[in-house]
């Protein structure tokens, strides 16, 4: 099989100083992406700044023949954005694809939580994956193609202690995906999302003995493969992580139906709605409301 190449390809990965996004920057410049690096050089609270990490990586893929620059923008704003991807588009002529990793950590619980541990967090994930694609989005019309892979985190699908800002914006980004999505499915945009499980700033006092085996280089294969053109997906989360690829989807239980709900109903077939024997995976909004369409049509004709 031959090799997936990104020739002629330009992209931008945020956050790609450190961690996953440096590995995604190497990777995608390595298999001929002109890439943009960008990185604040900020502490992993946000604080601080400075371009060196994001020319520390550009000068690596350089070194190993490839074409980058830096770039020490924050991401969190229109304004910021527009300037990431004209930057892009005035040194290389176009866009094609767009990582949005760029991600600051502020935990603490929600007794403790104040707001400026919220928005800060708010701003750079979630923000900073709205504002990037708001800016890339007409260029992408224009060509008639786009890549974005967006990051989220098992957080914002099962909840962590410690990480109700973290897990919101990370959850708000599931919901950015699967509708950007379908609003670029006309016109050649593929929105995806990885979930990844790797050894960073963020992680690596929690994983202990198992840091070793979660190398970030192991994430940026599906970053690469979400890139390409060949890729057919769209709208979709993946978990990835030591090797581990794997597509995470939204099921419900059959639940309980009955066109005169009472509390006492819900007490007594509680087991019933809580049991995922039989989950259905739902994979559009559409399908959950056929399964309540289909409950009532057969309820009136009863």
């Amino acid at each position: 099989m031959s090799e997936i190449r990104l020739d002629g390809r330009v992209a931008v990965v945020t956050g790609a100083g450190r961690g996953l996004g440096r590995e995604h920057a190497l990777l995608l410049g390595a298999r001929g992406a002109q890439v943009i690096v960008n990185d604040v050089g900020g502490s992993l609270d946000g604080e601080g700044g400075g371009a060196t990490p994001a020319e520390q990586v550009v000068e690596e893929i350089r070194a190993a023949g490839g074409t980058a620059i830096a770039d020490a923008t924050d991401v969190s704003t229109l304004e910021g954005a527009t300037t990431i991807v004209e930057l892009a588009t005035g040194t290389y002529g176009r866009l094609d694809v767009l990582v949005n990793n760029a991600g600051i950590l502020r935990d603490r619980s929600m007794a403790k939580l104040t707001p400026e541990e919220v928005e800060p967090v708010l701003r750079v994930h979630l923000g900073g994956t709205i504002w990037m694609t708001k800016a890339a989005w007409p260029v992408f019309l224009e060509q008639g193609y786009g890549r974005v892979v967006n990051t989220t985190s098992a957080a914002g699908i099962f909840g962590n202690f410690g990480q109700t800002n973290y897990a919101a914006a990370k959850a708000g980004i599931v919901g950015v995906t699967k509708t950007l999505a379908i609003e670029g499915a006309r016109s050649g945009i593929q929105v995806n999302a990885i979930e990844p499980g790797a050894r960073t700033r963020m992680t690596e006092d929690l994983l202990g003995d198992l840091a070793d085996s979660v190398d970030p280089a192991l994430v940026s294969p599906l970053v690469l493969w979400l890139s390409s053109q060949e890729c057919g997906a769209s709208g979709e989360v993946y978990n990835v992580g030591g090797g581990r690829v794997a597509r995470v989807l939204v099921a419900q239980t059959p639940g309980f139906f009955s066109r005169t709900l009472t509390p006492e109903d819900l007490r007594d077939h509680w087991d019933d709605i809580n049991d995922v024997d039989q989950a259905q995976v739902m994979l559009t909004f559409q399908e959950e409301m056929a399964v309540l369409v289909a409950l009532l049509s057969d309820a009136t004709r009863a």
